[in-house]
């Protein structure tokens, strides 16, 4: 279960509540999700009982309570907790790690593209200035991938963008693109020199070699006779994945369930940062959500294939599935902003 499917959940929790009479609201056109805070209960969390307890004459810990209920044999999630004054925690079913990163391999580059904002046309206004061309292209690809009918012509929508040079002579295209989109539109573009140096403080670095290195473990994962397998949760122990499978005696268990989670809460939460950058006119979200998914997997990807005499299992396989996934949302994320994604740096 994505985030974009934990809050339609949600919202059909909602619709439930309206119809039957438990709740004398408008139904919301949509629900926000979001990551639970650190130290908070769940794995995301949801503020809807707040927002719907006015127009409800009722308190929020009511409206969370009929909505909890209606979420109870929800396909996917594992707990739903109410907390503070009413905000929904959600924890997902362990399955759901599994399924999504089946749901990132079967859409490929289209993973976080939606319908959300079908039926909606948006027109730009034709920009002559170089970055503002960058963005709104760009806007133009963010839009139409959740589902708007976005173009240019006439006196459409103008964005505001502070001006910039699209050094493409001085940097090449994938850097100066980067330098235009990684910072938000209303701030000054970044410094481009840096972004040609290949160090861990370059963040374009960081994303396309976090990209080169999926690419590289399937190979050799290949090698190993590793293939892809997203059946078990990534995170978990080698003996829970596959018990007839288990390391050698004395081998390393090679475990990072943390690593594991922080890569799969990034992934799943794909589809959310593009929709908001769509609406919001902001590519920049998408640029700073790639970093950290590189992140996250440049710190999951020493646990992925087996070390010295680990013998090959189930785990391993899921957890190249789950590197697979990564690859897959780093290289769909450099496309909507047009950066290349190379198999080698």
């Amino acid at each position: 279960m994505t985030p974009a499917d934990l809050s339609l959940t949600v919202l059909r929790a909602v619709r439930r509540a309206v119809d039957d009479g438990a709740l004398r609201v408008e139904v919301p056109p949509r629900v926000k999700v979001e990551r639970a805070r650190p130290g908070g209960a769940g794995e995301y969390a949801s503020n809807v009982a707040l927002t719907l307890a006015r127009p409800a004459g009722r308190s929020a810990l009511d409206v969370a309570g009929i909505i909890e209920q209606r979420l109870r044999d929800a396909p996917g999630l594992r707990r739903v907790e109410i907390t503070g004054p009413g905000f929904l925690n959600f924890t997902l079913q362990r399955d759901a790690d599994g399924e999504l990163v089946r749901t990132v391999l079967a859409a490929g580059s289209a993973y976080g593209h939606g319908t959300a904002l079908a039926g909606t046309t948006v027109r730009f206004a034709e920009a002559t200035e170089p970055r503002a061309v960058v963005v709104a292209e760009t806007v133009v690809r963010l839009l139409r991938s959740q589902g708007a009918d976005a173009g240019f012509g006439g006196g459409g929508e103008r964005l505001y963008v502070r001006p910039g040079a699209y050094d493409v002579e001085g940097l090449g295209a994938d850097a100066a693109r980067w330098a235009l989109l990684r910072a938000a539109p209303h701030d000054r573009p970044l410094d481009g020199p840096p972004l040609l140096v290949q160090h861990e403080r370059n963040p374009l670095f960081r994303v396309r070699y976090a990209y080169s290195r999926v690419r590289r473990l399937l190979v050799n994962g290949e090698q190993l006779g590793v293939t892809p397998a997203p059946h078990e949760a990534p995170g978990a122990p080698a003996h829970e994945a596959a018990a007839h499978e288990a390391p050698a005696p004395g081998a390393p268990a090679h475990d990072a369930p943390i690593e594991a989670t922080a890569l799969l809460g990034v992934l799943g939460d794909h589809p959310v940062v593009l929709l908001a950058a769509a609406r919001h006119r902001a590519p920049d979200r998408v640029a700073r959500h790639l970093e950290a998914t590189a992140d996250a997997l440049l710190a999951f990807q020493h646990t992925v294939l087996p070390l010295g005499d680990e013998k090959p299992s189930a785990a391993h396989r899921s957890r190249l599935a789950l590197a697979e996934a990564a690859g897959t949302v780093l290289a769909g994320g450099l496309s909507v902003l047009g950066i290349s994604a190379p198999d080698r740096i």
